[in-house]
C-alpha cells in the first residue's frame, strides 16, 4: 500500500504543477497547432514602388508569371496573365506568406491600377492613352511582399502601343518566364472590372 500512496502524492504534484506538462511528460509543450513560423524566403532591402520589400525564394519552385494583351473591343484590353508554381489567393485569405500563393499587382508606366485575384482582367483605355505603355504584371505575397528570385521581382511586361481612339491600332509584347514572345494588335479605350480584380483609382495602390 505504500507504492500505491506513493503514487498518488506523485500524480497530486503533477496535478499542482499543472497537469502532464507539469511533470514535463508532454514533448509538444509550448508548440502549436497550425501554420509553421518558420520564414518563407529571405527579406530584402530591396522594394517596390509603394515600398513593399522583396522576399527572396529559391529559384527551383519559385512562382512565375507571363502577360499577354488583347483588345477587347474600341473601349477597353484583356489582360491574360500565365502563371507557373502560383496560385491566387481568394478574398480573406490570412495574412502569412507562403509559397506560391498570394496576388498580382498590374501596373501601367509604374504606376498600380490593380490587384488581381484572377488570371483576367480588362483594362481601361484611359489608363492606356495615345503612345507607348509598359503594363507590368507583379506577383505578391499575402502579407503584402514582392516574390523575387536571385533579388528580382517575379514579374511581367508588355510593351503596349496604342494610337488615337477609333481608328488605330497597337502592339504589344511579352515574354513569360521560359516562354516565347508573343505579339497582337487592335485598338482600345475605357473599362469593365471583373470579378477577382480590384481597380486602384487613380493610380494609388489599395
Amino acid at each position: 500500500m505504500r507504492w500505491t500512496r506513493g503514487l498518488f502524492a506523485a500524480l497530486a504534484v503533477c496535478a499542482v504543477l499543472g497537469g502532464p506538462a507539469g511533470c514535463g511528460t508532454g514533448d509538444a509543450h509550448g508548440r502549436e497547432d497550425g501554420v509553421s513560423a518558420s520564414p518563407v524566403g529571405t527579406l530584402l532591402d530591396e522594394a517596390d514602388e509603394e515600398g513593399r520589400l522583396y522576399r527572396d525564394v529559391d529559384e527551383k519552385g519559385a512562382p512565375e508569371v507571363g502577360i499577354e494583351i488583347q483588345p477587347d473591343s474600341v473601349d477597353s484590353w484583356d489582360v491574360r496573365l500565365t502563371v507557373h508554381n502560383f496560385r491566387f489567393s481568394p478574398r480573406g485569405a490570412g495574412t502569412v506568406p507562403v509559397v506560391g500563393r498570394g496576388i498580382a499587382r498590374l501596373y501601367v508606366d509604374g504606376r498600380s491600377v490593380a490587384r488581381l485575384r484572377t488570371a483576367e482582367y480588362h483594362l481601361a483605355g484611359r489608363l492606356v492613352p495615345h503612345g507607348t505603355h509598359h503594363v507590368t504584371a507583379r506577383l505578391y505575397a499575402d502579407d503584402g511582399t514582392v516574390w523575387a528570385v536571385h533579388g528580382e521581382a517575379v514579374e511581367s511586361t508588355a510593351d503596349v502601343t496604342a494610337s488615337t481612339p477609333g481608328s488605330a491600332s497597337a502592339t504589344s509584347s511579352s515574354s513569360p518566364p521560359g516562354g516565347p514572345g508573343a505579339r497582337m494588335s487592335g485598338q482600345g479605350t475605357e473599362v469593365r472590372s471583373e470579378e477577382g480584380g480590384s481597380p486602384d483609382p487613380g493610380g494609388k495602390a489599395s
